[in-house]
């Protein structure tokens, strides 16, 4: 059982401001409603543009090869540019956000990225479009940790999984639509107008942005009581409204603290306390192993299908295609989180996603030229369920790494995370030209796989279950 605290019904007359148990316990007590999908609708929907921006280099990268006549090893450098990018976005916004909050940071991000794009539009030099690349990865890097949070603290524990994973949905359908873009884009306008349409979405979504609240939690967690407050209070109100029924009433006792206080310690310092330790390993090694695996094959696979025989509208197509698995992935690991819990879900699905990995890297083989109905047919079917596996396991990442710290860590926690995850982005394209060039296609989905497999023993080993579970009560 988790530990419990007592909320008072009401707070003494001499201490206005609110509680960080208080506000918890107040937030855990609505009932999910319009306003409540209205706020996530608006962190999902703008993930999903960041999605299309990162995504378009794995379907824009073979005519970027032959537009600046790259090597195999400039076009790893341009791919890991990326990473780069969402390396030092994951840290220095997770960071930010527990110190300036949630809302502020979440749209600085958009910024960033969103003029950056734009600017990608108009590189006329290799060193350029890294530098662009580079500053979209700082962008939608410094977003990943924000959105977690924010998602994680305004939805109740009973489907906070699920929205999670949701958002990560948002993911896959951005994969696709940057698939799509590129395929009617490509032929007619070229690579360049891919990045100006991308680019154009983010002014879009920034004007949405801006409805959004600051988070309650976090509020009250920074001593900003008053602030604290008037945003819960208007929650409430628009959650009646939304529902047309008087809330519940806030339990007399509720499990969202631990008895014994905890210290209080920087965010970064949080990360590496004795009750924390083992689950910052857990979590550093899921995310660099998980991500070495992910983006060391999917930066390279519309290439590795041009070697096979494709076109490289071709290859864009079929990648699109397969990423459709993407879809019921996300929605499968969304059920089984809330139902069979954040670790053995997180576990499965990364022993499938190598399981499919290594299946995909052998099909097909050198008949796919000779025979294509056959061949094509069978990497279909192999790139699909692989993609199902991989996107599925992106859900179960970005819905753990959160719950697993308090909320004055809790963006610097999975900002360090995905940033340990992004190095392994980094290494994972370099990697796989080197294996293609000494040992073939299948020898860089072997190595992938063999990535997801360390990262699912780190879960089992070191992980702890947070589900349906108060933030407050799993992050002590």
């Amino acid at each position: 059982m988790p530990p419990t605290v007592d909320i008072p019904a009401a707070r003494p007359q001499e201490d206005a401001r609110p509680r960080v148990s208080d506000i918890a316990a107040r937030l855990e007590r609505l009932p999910m409603s319009g306003y409540q999908r209205r706020i996530f609708a608006i962190i999902a929907s703008a993930w999903l543009v960041d999605q299309i921006d990162v995504a378009l280099l794995t379907f824009l990268l073979g005519s970027i090869v032959v537009a600046f006549g790259l090597t195999p090893t400039e076009a790893g450098q341009l791919a890991a540019m990326t990473f780069a990018g969402q390396l030092v976005g994951n840290i220095l916004a997770g960071t930010a956000s527990d110190r300036f909050g949630r809302k502020a940071v979440f749209q600085v991000t958009m910024v960033v990225w969103g003029l950056a794009s734009l600017a990608a539009a108009a590189a006329w030099s290799l060193p350029v479009l890294m530098a662009c690349r580079f500053l979209i990865g700082a962008g939608v890097g410094g977003e990943a940790p924000v959105a977690q949070a924010m998602v994680s603290e305004i939805v109740p524990a009973s489907v906070r999984g699920k929205y999670i994973a949701i958002m990560e949905g948002f993911w896959a359908v951005g994969y696709v639509l940057s698939g799509a873009i590129s395929f009617f884009v490509l032929p007619y306008l070229g690579w360049r107008w891919a990045f100006v349409v991308v680019g154009l979405l983010s002014l879009v979504m920034l004007a949405v942005r801006r409805s959004m609240p600051e988070s309650p939690r976090w509020l009250a967690e920074a001593g900003r009581g008053a602030e604290a407050e008037a945003v819960m209070a208007t929650m409430e109100r628009a959650v009646e409204r939304a529902t047309g029924r008087p809330l519940p009433p806030v339990p007399a006792t509720m499990a969202v603290a631990a008895v014994r206080p905890a210290p209080r310690l920087g965010a970064v310092a949080t990360l590496f306390a004795p009750e924390y330790r083992l689950r910052t390993v857990m979590a550093f090694g899921l995310w660099f192993f998980a991500l070495i695996g992910f983006f060391g094959l999917n930066s390279w696979i519309a290439v590795l299908l041009k070697e096979r025989g494709f076109s490289i509208v071709g290859s864009v197509g079929f990648v699109t295609l397969i990423t459709l698995g993407g879809i019921p992935g996300f929605a499968a690991a969304a059920l089984l989180l809330e139902r069979a819990g954040r670790k053995p879900t997180t576990a499965l699905f990364l022993v499938c996603a190598a399981a499919s990995a290594y299946l995909y890297g052998n099909a097909g083989g050198d008949a796919v030229l000779t025979v294509a109905g056959v061949a094509v047919t069978w990497l279909f079917v192999a790139g699909f369920v692989m993609q199902f596996f991989m996107f599925g396991m992106w859900s179960c990442l970005y819905a753990y790494t959160p719950e697993l710290y308090p909320t004055r860590a809790r963006a610097t926690g999975a900002g360090f995370a995905s940033a340990f995850g992004r190095i392994g982005a980094i290494l994972g394209p370099m990697i796989v030209p080197v294996l293609v060039r000494d040992h073939g296609p299948a020898t860089a989905f072997q190595v992938g796989a063999g990535g997801f497999l360390i990262a699912a023993l780190l879960v089992l080993i070191l992980g702890v279950e947070t589900r349906g579970k108060v933030l407050e009560a799993v992050s002590h």
